[in-house]
């Protein structure tokens, strides 16, 4: 492991312009980030977080080098990742996912900036946005309230719907908060949800088992880590059943779900190179309140709705981002 991390830094240096080593020496902030996910999954997320990076002045080459650790899809693994990290040592680690979690019962001494899908204060790792413990602090994707606005639009798109199957991991950081909001708003709609929680490959097969007699209208697949691995399953089946798939990231439309409204996940990740400029010119973690998404997006997926024979109300096209199809 040594010599890996030995290699690297021998890498990132003699990536070095000759010209900007000749001139005055300018401090090398290393940056470690430290995610369980795949490379390929976050690539467009890794680039907006290197372009505010870059915008702000820390150039890969020059005087930024940036420390990948991916898990593969293996939670195990991060703690010997943060390791190598600490080992370094980096001068900010960037943690994303489900990572966050782990990293925050190993208390390193480094600070850690997160961009999380759950809820901080849900997870343990803040006493409030307001204030972050523990020497870290970042972003969260999480907003609950959502999860109604998502029912809503089900509800323009099937006039008549009144059976909607929420499938949710309850180990997600705030996923009671989801859940009371999406319970209000189907209640305010005349709509009845049937709750299944899916933490486990066992429990989701066990979910879609009990759902194929009698399947439900729609689905309300609240997005997390697990839902992401997930995502092609839940959404054939629902297809398959005629029940549209509705959840908050753009992936899941992608990936054939009707729609999805939530947070502007490109803008979080350019957000999430801010705090790390701060940490590096030194603001401390505890000083950095939790920030929430404050843009959205609505991808809306026009072949599925096709598929399953829906239409698309006209002034729900009118307000997508993006339209599928």
């Amino acid at each position: 492991m040594r010599r890996r991390i030995f290699l690297e830094l021998v890498a990132s240096a003699a990536a070095w312009p000759l010209a900007t080593r000749a001139q005055q020496p300018e401090k090398i902030a290393r940056v470690g980030w430290i995610t369980a996910q795949q490379a390929a999954s976050l690539t467009p997320y890794v680039d907006a977080f290197r372009g505010a990076l870059s915008e702000l002045g820390l150039i890969e080459g020059r005087n930024l080098v940036i420390m990948f650790r991916y898990g593969n899809d293996a939670i195990d693994r991060v703690p010997q990742l943060t390791a190598e990290l600490t080992q370094i040592p980096v001068d900010v680690i960037v943690a994303q996912g489900a990572a966050v979690s782990v990293i925050s019962t190993l208390r390193p001494s480094i600070p850690v900036v997160y961009v999380f899908s759950g809820d901080p204060v849900s997870a343990g790792f803040a006493t409030s946005l307001a204030e972050p413990k523990g020497n870290m602090t970042g972003l969260s994707f999480m907003a609950p309230d959502f999860n109604g606005k998502r029912l809503e639009m089900l509800h323009e798109i099937i006039p008549e719907l009144r059976r909607v199957a929420v499938v949710a991991n309850p180990e997600h950081p705030g996923e009671h908060l989801e859940r009371s909001y999406s319970e209000k708003t189907a209640k305010r709609l005349g709509i009845t949800i049937e709750y299944f929680p899916t933490r486990t490959q066992e429990e989701l097969t066990s979910a879609l088992n009990t759902m194929a007699p009698r399947p439900p209208q729609a689905i309300s697949l609240f997005a997390d880590g697990f839902a992401i691995q997930n995502r092609q399953r839940i959404i054939d089946f629902g297809i398959a059943h005629r029940a549209p798939v509705i959840s908050g990231w753009p992936v899941f439309a992608r990936s054939g779900a009707i729609c999805t409204y939530g947070p502007r996940l490109v803008a979080s990740y350019r957000r999430l190179a801010h705090y790390v400029d701060r940490v590096l010119k030194g603001a401390k973690t505890a000083d950095l309140p939790i920030e929430q998404p404050t843009e959205f997006e609505l991808v809306i997926n026009l072949k599925t709705a096709k598929a399953l024979g829906l239409t698309i109300p006209p002034t729900m096209l009118a307000r997508a981002d993006e339209v599928i199809g």
